[in-house]
């Protein structure tokens, strides 16, 4: 063998020895786990037809802003009608009041003139209520995240017109083996990595489950099919860098080298 042919060979191996020692010093994928976060619903005690929307997706809204509004004829309707019974009522109450301040009344006649008087106020009160609730107010801030029903369409009692995503109601969850449970407590901060995001993304656990269960087929690994696995979810730090239903990758420790994204 010549010395050129012996160059070339150690040259060979050591570029083999490299390759395998590559192979061998595995990135750590991390845990697979999404991005979903608690909705807010708002919507109407009865059933109308909605006549205003006064917010579009994506509208960044305040505590107690308008959202929406409801027909309200039938409400208007019964809030006159009670109106009246009430105007009745007390004119009753007031003559039985006056009579009674006389003597020419009994104590009975001015006991259901109270009592009377007392339902129809209730009514009245009532009926307002039912008025008020026609307009959609925001409970919360947040951001406007899906539109159910549109001006013109009619929505039933208790179907939601619209949902709001907090910001700090946005939650990520993840699903790790037994083996990893020792490792994780409530309070911990975790590595959280995705596509095109952000290097420095961070969340804390605050929910560990106590009872296992089978990978769900929305986790985003096939290597962790059939598993039985823990559900941890966690907030994230910075839940204005992250999508709900984003894919992500969690990291117990932040300074593990976290395998190439593509």
């Amino acid at each position: 063998m010549t010395s050129s042919q012996a160059i070339k060979l150690l040259a060979v191996l050591a570029l083999l020895a490299a390759t395998l020692g590559g192979c061998n010093d595995k990135k750590d994928p991390g845990f697979q786990g999404w991005v979903e976060a608690d909705m807010i619903f708002v919507s109407p005690d009865e059933t109308g037809r909605v006549i205003k929307l006064n917010v579009r997706e994506g509208d960044e809204v305040k505590t107690g802003e308008l959202l929406y509004s409801v027909d309200d004829d039938l409400q208007k309707a019964d809030l006159n009608q009670n109106n009246a019974t009430l105007a009745n009522a007390q004119q009753t109450y007031d003559r039985a009041a006056s009579l009674r301040g006389t003597g020419a009344g009994t104590q009975a006649n001015l006991d259901a003139a109270v009592s009377a008087l007392r339902v129809a106020e209730a009514r009245v009160n009532t009926s307002q209520t039912r008025l008020e609730r026609r307009k959609g107010y925001a409970p919360v801030a947040g951001s406007i995240q899906q539109i159910y029903f549109r001006e013109g369409e009619m929505v039933p009692a208790q179907r939601p017109v619209l949902s709001i995503m907090p910001p700090g109601n946005m939650k990520l969850r993840f699903f790790v083996p037994e083996a990893e449970l020792p490792k994780l407590a409530l309070g911990d901060e975790v590595k959280v990595a995705c596509d095109n995001c952000a290097a420095d993304l961070t969340a804390k656990i605050y929910f560990i489950a106590t009872q296992a269960e089978y990978t769900p087929p929305v986790i985003y690994s096939l290597d962790e099919r059939n598993k039985l696995v823990y559900l941890i979810q966690a907030r994230p730090s910075r839940p204005d860098a992250l999508r709900v239903g984003q894919p992500i990758s969690v990291y117990l420790n932040a300074k593990t080298p976290v395998a190439e994204r593509r």
